[in-house]
């Protein structure tokens, strides 16, 4: 315990139910003494929440105190949407799925803690990661005054073995593969799953296809390739094949086709924001697709300028999210840009899955600003004259003209 910090009477804990998790809410009523309130999220996971319940309540957590809540919905609608419309991707290439349900189970911790009177959250992430940036940087810009409490900087549990000991000797069930080494760590929500760890330590090893736990290996996919369509409003997807969804169900329902075909895997190593390289396979099959047509209906409803001054930013925005700052007013102020350039991205596209890949086949919109009478190399009927291309060249010509002009003369 901190000897110049007086013990949290109530800590809200992020709890998954595992053997982590469970180790640090019977760490925190030792060592502090305190009340624990648990918040377990169903973020799209995949897995079953009510043994999280069961093992709270063994561990002695009153069953008020125990939350448990299907955030699915909140999760798109409010975070994955909008990062889309920016196009977000780090480094070029991850579609973020760990950093952006970091700052809603953060909300959740702090909105619980002033509905319980709780003066201190606590989260499970370890002090070599994002996580713990993204955790705690949410709660202070939420609640300055909140106290976060982060086991894995302040107990001496430094090795499995530790943990196990602790856990056997606090009777805290332990799965028996969690007896060995885990051959590497998941986490999982309705956006992607992210592996890292161990077997995948190496980056000159390929990882091994066991690994992979969200798609077909591409080569395994069908081998005919599958049509659909989506369709927009103002930048979010609302239609799959004509079919009208709730953002969950989009995401879920692409995270099918995705899955069947192969798509969305990545073997990347990233810089992570504590200054260490990291590498990690993230399958996000149903984000892969969602990206590829969102961009495909900006082709022909976003203006240029629009369009380009937006995928300028973008990669500031993503390590905004990234570095755990999505409350914060710069990604607020780029949030508010980016919606701004959504107001006419609606529309239809039609996307082709087959092995590992999805692309663009087809776009409509009746904000388009395509027009087909400007670009035709038939008769276009007077729409675009020819002629005034020569002076738009040469007044883009002017300044190239006079450098070359300044250095033949200084070459003598």
């Amino acid at each position: 315990m901190s000897a110049t910090k007086p013990a949290p009477k109530k800590v809200v804990l992020a709890y998954s139910g595992g053997l982590d998790t469970s180790i640090i809410l019977k760490w925190l009523k030792t060592e502090y003494d305190c009340e624990v309130v648990t918040f377990t999220a169903d973020l799209g996971q995949g897995e079953e929440l009510e043994p999280a319940r069961q093992k709270a309540e063994m561990l002695g957590i009153a069953p008020e105190n125990i939350y448990i809540e299907d955030v699915r919905e909140e999760f798109v609608s409010d975070f994955v949407f909008p990062m889309f419309r920016a196009n977000a991707l780090y480094e070029g290439l991850y579609l973020l799925g760990t950093s952006i349900a970091r700052p809603l189970i953060s909300k959740r911790l702090v909105e619980i803690a002033a509905e319980t009177g709780a003066d201190a959250v606590a989260h499970g992430a370890t002090g070599k990661g994002n996580d713990q940036v993204r955790f705690e940087l949410s709660a202070y810009a939420l609640n300055p005054d909140i106290r976060v409490i982060a086991p894995w900087r302040e107990w001496d549990l430094t090795s499995r073995t530790k943990l196990l000991e602790f856990a056997e000797a606090n009777q805290i069930p332990i799965a028996k593969d969690k007896r060995g080494e885990a051959p590497f760590s998941v986490d999982a929500n309705l956006l992607h799953t992210s592996s890292e760890g161990k077997v995948l330590e190496d980056p000159a090893e390929e990882a091994p296809e066991y690994v992979y736990q969200r798609t077909v290996h591409p080569e395994d996919a069908p081998d005919t390739p599958e049509v659909i369509e989506i369709t927009f409003d103002t930048g979010d997807a609302i239609a799959i094949n004509g079919v009208v969804m709730t953002p969950a169900t989009i995401l879920t329902t692409l995270n099918d086709y995705g899955r069947k075909h192969g798509i969305g895997r990545l073997d990347f190593v990233e810089n992570r924001f504590v200054g260490m390289k990291s590498r990690g396979i993230y399958e996000t099959p149903g984000g892969t697709i969602l990206l590829e047509a969102h961009r495909g209906i900006e082709q022909i409803t976003l203006d240029s300028g629009a369009g380009h001054l937006k995928d300028s930013i973008m990669p500031r925005y993503a390590e905004l999210i990234y570095n755990g700052f999505w409350f914060s007013p710069e990604r607020e102020m780029l949030q508010a840009l980016i919606d701004k350039s959504q107001e006419h991205v609606s529309g239809t596209v039609r996307l082709k899955l087959y092995k590992g890949h999805v692309r663009t086949i087809g776009r409509w919109s009746d904000h388009s600003l395509y027009s087909e009478a400007h670009v035709t190399f038939e008769e276009d009927a007077g729409a675009y004259d020819q002629k005034d291309a020569a002076g738009f060249i040469q007044l883009n010509a002017l300044r190239l003209k006079l450098l070359a002009a300044r250095n033949r003369r200084l070459r003598g």
